[in-house]
């Protein structure tokens, strides 16, 4: 009895020497890097307020909170259990909403995901430093137009009074013109090529750079045994930067429900809700504008919630085809 009890005081001697080691490390090592800690510190305080803090608010999705009361009423708020979950899922717009979320993120994933990857890769083939500087330059600078400026620019070039394309239409084979923004059988095609021009030369940034660590000996070796171009992008260059395009696709995936809502706001109209309506905008139309603050809290939450296990899956399918993921 007398040994049990002091083996369990040594163990408990022992945990609190190895926490108090512990401490001792963490801050040491906070000493260590203490500037790069301090430039770490905004984006850490960023994130806690406006990323976790707001976390909390999810319980309204519980509750029937009309937005009324003040922090009062927001506690006080009655219960209603998953009511909100089965309404919104016995609704006609759930099918709808993710219907075209799932199909614009499909289009957008199968080609908006490959264009970086191509576009960094003939990037990176080009030798004259000047001209490939000026085609980063061109294909950076549409990231950096907000969707409103975007959106302006897109309408007035589809304009069906004097938009170029519209005029080029008539000139060609003398067609009436077409009202693109307001057809539904355009509207996706518009959405997913301006999403693609806007964001295509930012996001082969990264696969630039992963290009760039690669060994030029491999290069070499290869043009010594006579390997063509496609041959080196296929043998040395794809298998270098495989494991930077799982991440990526990982990613990708994490925001396959999480669509552009800037882009779509400021494009779309009820003309074409049938095919653009996904659930960004309709949070934004029932919460904000209805004030159905506690529905569209449930429906932000099914959407992150699958956002989460798709991102769960699709690093455990990375991991099958040797690659690390992103955990």
């Amino acid at each position: 009895m007398n040994n049990s009890v002091g083996s369990t005081m040594r163990n408990k001697i022992i945990i609190e020497k190895k926490k108090k080691n512990n401490t001792m490390k963490f801050i040491a090592w906070f000493y260590k890097y203490r500037y790069l800690n301090l430039l770490a510190l905004p984006g850490i305080v960023y994130f806690f307020i406006f990323k976790y803090l707001p976390m909390y608010g999810i319980i309204i999705a519980f509750k029937d909170y009309q937005g009324v009361g003040g922090v009062t009423g927001f506690f006080s708020a009655p219960n209603v259990g998953l009511l909100h979950f089965r309404n919104f899922f016995s609704s006609y717009y759930f099918w709808r909403l993710l219907w075209n979320t799932l199909i614009l993120s499909f289009y957008k994933l199968t080609i908006g995901f490959v264009c970086p990857i191509i576009l960094a890769l003939l990037i990176n083939e080009l030798r004259n430093v000047a001209f490939k500087r000026m085609v980063q330059t061109i294909t950076y600078m549409p990231y950096f137009l907000s969707w409103v400026v975007t959106a302006g620019l897109i309408m007035v070039l589809l304009s069906p009074s004097g938009g170029p394309v519209n005029t080029l239409l008539g000139l060609i084979s003398h067609i009436k013109p077409i009202y693109f923004i307001t057809d539904s059988h355009y509207f996706r095609s518009i959405l997913v090529s301006s999403d693609i021009w806007k964001n295509v030369g930012w996001g082969s940034i990264i696969y630039l750079a992963a290009i760039a660590g690669v060994s030029v000996e491999l290069y070499e070796a290869a043009t010594m045994d006579g390997a063509t171009k496609m041959q080196k992008i296929w043998y040395i260059t794809l298998p270098a930067i495989k494991e930077i395009v799982a991440i990526m696709f990982i990613l990708a995936i994490g925001q396959i429900l999480n669509q552009n809502f800037d882009q779509i706001f400021n494009l779309y109209s009820p003309a074409v809700y049938s095919v653009s309506d996904v659930f960004d905008t309709y949070v934004y139309r029932a919460g904000i504008t209805n004030g159905q603050f506690s529905y569209t809290t449930a429906v932000g939450l099914f959407k992150s919630v699958i956002a989460l296990i798709l991102v769960i899956v699709s690093n455990s399918v990375a991991k099958k085809f040797d690659t690390e993921g992103l955990w």
